[in-house]
């Protein structure tokens, strides 16, 4: 659907902006009487922020995640006995090797498919001597790439590592069955790949299995720095990493609740960005922090059958994943990983001791909450790659002090582009509660002082789509 114009009936325009082209100034919504009231009494301005519904098209592709492909794939990768960075890279039957032409062939059959939009590659570089590479080692990700149809410039990224370690790191020969970490993020990953193939999409998605996390996140570090060096415009990356279960080591079980990691002062902050962000208290709004909430937005519904619970750290305490590479890269990155870890089936020996069974086993994975959380990727890809990108250029003008808040930003080169979304929330509050319909204009005045709330854009297409929030940085002249 695009743009309402109930939505809009229930707000005054009160009138053009004097010295801003195409800005309006907005005061509260008549309409809207369950929003809570201002200290002075009067109505906030806006409306209250209803998450995006999947529209049919994504319900009809969230069907179709198939939880016996996806044990499948399990499966399979645990049958190449180890998959260890160090392991053989040329017996056809065992090693990270043959884990490799495997998948490779995956991708390429879903490549078929595409008419051609999809391609895959095999991104290798030799890795010379370095922490958990005793010698040069050949080190390759297999990567498809689906290019967008409309904004082929704007990427989205989802990996899962197909490497996989025993309880001793430098252990390249002992089974290393690696079932949960990282298996399932690997089905993931392919599943995404089969189910896209077939469907045409708005912006490019690239979708990675990649090697040596466990050596020390070789693989991606590689594939991000060559996007860095090809000045490409990362919107996203998420990585799937040990989301094979809903249970932990105590028997909890949660199996409707993925963990989303999500930074907030970012990786790649500059001291000049650090002094900003200070100044205007945007340790809660970095671009991965706007990215996690996108995901709950359209990912945490009753067709993903999930809940997202995203935890404000980069990742779990003092560990780290695929994504920190994309975020030293200055690239918005999160981590998805299941609600409770079992330490006894990750980074073990295959092993009996003491009545317990260990090592991570198939046995212990849970192939319908994979499949669940394949669609909570699928619902996030799809909605980025359909739906226009997060606005760029957004400011808050600062050269005069008032008490509402002026905001600029650039409009955005997507066709189907419709319009804009002043979005805000209180400064204690995690997400945003209230969004203000601007229309098709770069600027707005809103009656409400960026001293007391946080402010962020969207943008919005002609079907519906929203973007990601965007926070704006103060400008002074």
């Amino acid at each position: 659907m695009g743009l309402s114009s109930a939505g809009r009936s229930r707000r005054a325009f009160l009138s053009a902006s004097a010295g801003i082209t195409g800005a309006v100034v907005l005061a509260g919504s008549a309409g809207a009487a369950d929003l809570r009231p201002s200290p002075g009494g009067a109505l906030p301005p806006g409306e209250p922020i209803p998450p995006q519904q999947p529209g049919a098209d994504l319900r009809a592709l969230l069907a179709q995640v198939d939880e016996r492909r996806i044990e499948d794939v399990v499966r399979k990768l645990v049958s190449f006995g180890t998959r260890h960075t160090l392991s053989s890279q040329d017996d056809p039957q065992r090693g990270i090797g043959a884990a490799r032409d495997w998948l490779f062939a995956e991708m390429q059959s879903h490549a078929a498919r595409s008419e051609g939009r999809m391609t895959v590659e095999l991104q290798s570089y030799d890795q010379e001597p370095a922490d958990r590479i005793p010698v040069t080692t050949r080190i390759t990700n297999v990567v498809a790439t689906i290019r967008g149809t409309a904004t082929p410039e704007r990427v989205h990224v989802v990996s899962g590592h197909y490497d996989s370690r025993a309880t001793d790191v430098m252990d390249a020969t002992s089974d290393a069955p690696g079932a949960d970490d990282d298996a399932s993020g690997v089905a993931v990953v392919l599943e995404l790949a089969r189910l896209l193939a077939e469907t045409p999409l708005e912006s490019t998605v690239v979708l990675a299995a990649v090697a040596a996390e466990e050596q020390g996140l070789y693989g991606a570090n590689h594939m991000a720095e060559l996007f860095a060096a090809e000045g490409a415009d990362v919107r996203a990356m998420f990585t799937d990493d040990i989301v094979g279960a809903g249970r932990a080591d105590d028997g909890t079980v949660d199996p409707r609740t993925i963990r989303l990691f999500a930074e907030g002062v970012p990786t790649s902050e500059t001291p000049d960005e650090a002094e900003i962000r200070r100044s205007v208290g945007g340790e809660n709004d970095s671009p991965s922090r706007q990215l996690a909430r996108f995901v709950t937005d359209v990912a945490a519904n009753d067709a993903t059958g999930m809940s997202v619970r995203v935890i404000y750290r980069r990742d779990r305490f003092l560990r780290g994943g695929d994504h920190i590479p994309f975020l030293e890269k200055g690239f918005p990155a999160a981590r998805f990983t299941e609600p409770h870890e079992d330490f006894r089936h990750q980074h073990q020996d295959v092993r009996d001791e003491g009545g317990v069974r260990y090592g991570d086993l198939p046995e212990f994975c849970d192939f319908g909450y994979i499949a669940r959380v394949a669609r909570v990727n699928l619902a996030a890809l799809f909605s980025l790659a359909q739906g226009p990108g997060a606005p760029t250029g957004v400011v808050v003008r600062t050269a005069q002090l008032t008490n509402d808040t002026e905001l600029v930003w650039e409009r955005g080169p997507e066709p189907d582009l419709a319009g804009y979304e002043v979005v805000w929330r209180e400064t204690t509050d995690p997400d945003w509660t209230h969004r203000i319909d601007v229309g098709d204009t770069t600027a707005a005045v809103i009656d409400l002082s960026k001293d007391n709330v946080f402010f962020g854009v969207r943008a919005i297409d002609a079907d519906g789509h929203r973007s990601p929030v965007t926070f704006p940085l103060p400008q002074r002249d």
